[in-house]
């Protein structure tokens, strides 16, 4: 029944997900983390720059970001990404734009964890002596991170599934590869069937693993 399979490296493609997954998760909860300091920052500028970020990023469908990291970026401005390798290019690119986009989407579930921290350990904080950055990094953020497990595992899992959308500047991820086994092969049904399934195991044990965390790690008010 699946003999279809012979000669495209289906797993080589899900590798690939899976890179694009881990890496642009790590630099969107960085930036991420970035953007929520600025918008509960004391400093009007930072904290209008991390709310034009936020609002504007999201409204922007992902395809178009990327596009734009390809055509713009590549093309226009001749922005490299370190390499001459078209593929490598490609990737990072494509890593960057996911990044760019979803760090928006981490910042709003941070700052939503910010938020259930009692305003007293804040002002207890700066009562002690700390500062602003000194009570974010050792007070508040412990806590919110904490309280937003959940909300980050959909952010991941949504990331997950938006790494097709690297397929429209060729990178060679699952997406790419479904794509050219329907163009060859007569079995649509089986192969949709495939993709759709290998899509289940990336994100399945990843929000199971994430809410049972949540559960465990969730701060007692």
């Amino acid at each position: 029944m699946f003999d279809f399979l012979q000669g495209y490296d289906v797993l080589g493609a899900f590798w690939m997900t899976v890179k694009l997954t881990v890496l642009s998760a790590l630099g969107s909860l960085v930036l991420g983390t970035l953007l929520a300091a600025m918008r509960v920052s004391p400093v009007p500028l930072m904290r209008g720059f991390g709310t034009a970020y936020v609002n504007i990023v999201r409204n922007i469908p992902l395809t178009i970001i990327i596009l734009f990291s390809s055509l713009g970026l590549a093309d226009i401005f001749g922005v490299t990404m370190g390499t001459d390798d078209f593929k490598v290019q490609g990737f990072r690119l494509a890593v960057l734009s996911l990044v760019g986009y979803h760090a928006a989407f981490v910042c709003e579930a941070l700052r939503s964890g910010i938020n259930t921290v009692p305003v007293g350990q804040a002002e207890a904080a700066r009562a002690i002596g700390l500062g602003f950055g000194q009570t974010l990094r050792l007070i508040v953020l412990p806590q919110a991170f904490r309280a937003v497990v959940v909300p980050l595992a959909n952010v991941l899992i949504a990331l997950t599934k938006n790494t097709t959308v690297a397929a429209a500047i060729g990178v060679a991820e699952a997406a790419t590869l479904m794509k050219t086994m329907i163009e060859n092969e007569a079995r649509t049904v089986l192969i949709a069937s495939v993709f759709a399934f290998g899509f289940v195991v990336l994100t399945l044990p990843t929000g199971l693993l994430l809410g049972w965390l949540g559960k465990r790690l969730a701060v007692k008010r």
